[in-house]
């Protein structure tokens, strides 16, 4: 196949440029985003019934909007955009919807992706990662092959009308690709979008197996799989012995820290990786730098972003700032206000603020995610840092995990339990689980003292979970494939309690 990539680098370079010009500028081009969003809120039902129909600036508009906007709120508008109606939460008709986790209802949501948002948020961010990558690397040839972008399928559990389509955010975007872009990616949309994942994985080994593969997108843990299955498909040791022109993988939806070290068993030691942050709300950031894992925000890409201070997240009022005015290496509750028809809605997740110009920052967990039983605030972050030192030390791999508090009894006082299942096990559990607590407080000071002593906490105990337990779990919930996510740490039994059950 002929390189094209010396004739696209042009086009691309144009939006690195760009992302240059806001050093010093983050103010001006965030409140140009907010001055286009609020010409667009003004013609919504949801502006004119909030007062916002003549919101100008941004202290105009905070103080019209003074507090977040809940997920529970917005739902009655979403559904009346899914039931055909125009106008509600951003100009026309919304056609596609994105469904995303269960809220605490149990209810899904479903967050609309409207035309601008596709073409504003979702592909314009898409193309600053490959425009960034370019960037770095000069000897790229990723327009010689073809990319193997690995997405989910859509839901069936609403009455639809007809054109209406609800499903996994990378569903939707797949559906709508330019037609231009399926000559140059695999798998067919057909496969791409099959929701049984027992068909669906043959499908994409024989789909992929014998392309020239340039460059990889999806979820770290589903694509490990379908890899997995290709080398064996092709009797291989690594996916670079099947693809050797594969260069990169564009990665998001998780952490990639636990999976690292098996990626780097199946690949060549030339396999580059960029993390990009593409949530069902808006494609947010991207890592643009070799050797720094923070993610530059985008910040002209259709959302208006704004930030809680952590220890203020769980207020009823609580301190809301702009871009502009966070501070370096804090964390905060994301809050966005975007062309997809959220206004000052926080999206769940929690983020470090890496830099302040330019605004990088680091995905640190979601806002519910977390264990504070006994006021350790163990974050993800601090879990997805310690597992990955101790499957070095013990040379084991995980699958998958999630962790909950268990609390204190007349004969115990409190302590936290993990549930793991293993690709590779270690040679004894109670050593893994002994390195883990060690590693747990070496990366949080909050969890040492509280473990300081056996005063307040026992040690973590770790159960093995047996083969595909996580999927067999999903399954039950219809949520296996696509982005479906394990909740990682929960300050509840919930969802432990109910993967166990699986586990027998």
């Amino acid at each position: 196949m002929i390189d094209f990539t010396p004739l696209v680098r042009p086009y691309f370079a144009r939006r690195v440029k760009a992302s240059l010009s806001w050093r010093g500028q983050i103010r001006d081009v965030q409140l140009t985003q907010l001055q286009w969003l609020l010409r667009s809120l003004r013609a919504t039902r949801w502006g004119v019934e909030h007062g916002l129909a003549e919101a100008y600036g941004y202290d105009n508009f905070r103080r019209l909007l003074p507090i977040p906007v809940a997920y529970s709120e917005l739902r009655p508008y979403v559904m009346r955009m899914i039931d055909g109606e125009s106008d509600v939460l951003w100009p026309g008709v919304t056609r596609n919807f994105a469904q995303s986790s269960g809220t605490s209802d149990g209810k899904s949501k479903y967050i609309p992706v409207t035309t601008d948002s596709f073409k504003r948020s979702h592909y314009q961010g898409g193309a600053d990662v490959v425009a960034h990558y370019l960037n770095l690397y000069p000897d790229s040839r990723i327009f010689s092959g073809k990319s193997f972008i690995l997405g989910g399928s859509f839901a069936n559990e609403l009455s639809l009308k007809p054109g209406v389509r609800v499903g996994d955010l990378s569903a939707n975007l797949i559906d709508n690709i330019n037609p231009i872009a399926n000559l140059v990616r695999v798998p067919s949309k057909r496969i791409a979008l099959m929701e049984d994942w027992a068909q669906k994985l043959p499908a994409l080994v024989e789909a992929a197996a014998d392309e020239d593969i340039t460059n990889i997108s999806g979820v770290p843990s589903w694509f490990l799989t379908v890899l997995k299955e290709i080398i064996k498909a092709k009797g291989a040791k690594t996916i670079h012995d099947v693809w050797p022109n594969l260069e990169v993988f564009f990665h998001g939806g998780i952490s990639m820290r636990p999976y690292r070290e098996q990626y780097s068993h199946i690949t060549a030691p030339s396999m580059r990786y960029l993390e990009c942050y593409n949530a069902s709300e808006g494609f947010f950031a991207l890592q643009n730098a070799i050797g720094d894992p923070s993610m530059l925000l985008l910040l002209d890409c259709g959302t208006f972003f704004e930030f809680i201070p952590l220890d203020d997240a769980s207020s009823d009022r609580p301190e809301i700032i702009p871009a502009w005015e966070v501070e370096e290496g804090k964390v905060y509750a994301l809050v966005i206000s975007s062309c997809n028809g959220l206004w000052r809605y926080p999206i769940g997740d929690t983020v470090r603020i890496e830099s302040v110009d330019p605004l990088k920052i680091s995905i640190a967990g979601r806002t519910k995610s977390f264990i504070n039983a006994f006021g350790e605030e163990l974050m993800v972050e601090n879990a997805e840092a310690a597992l990955a030192k101790v499957c070095r030390e013990l040379d084991c791999e995980i699958a998958n995990y999630t962790a909950a508090p268990v609390y204190a009894s007349d004969r115990s006082r409190g302590r936290h339990e993990w549930l793991i299942e293993f690709n590779r096990k270690p040679a004894s559990l109670s050593e893994f689980a002994t390195r883990l607590d060690e590693a747990l407080q070496h990366e949080n000071s909050d969890y040492e003292a509280k473990r300081s002593h056996g005063i307040f906490l026992d040690p973590l105990t770790v159960v093995e979970g047996k083969a595909g337990v996580f999927d067999r779990w999903l399954a039950s919930t219809g949520k296996l494939g696509g982005q479906r996510k394990i909740p990682r740490l929960s300050n509840t039994r919930h969802p432990i309690d109910e993967i166990l059950r699986f586990n027998l």
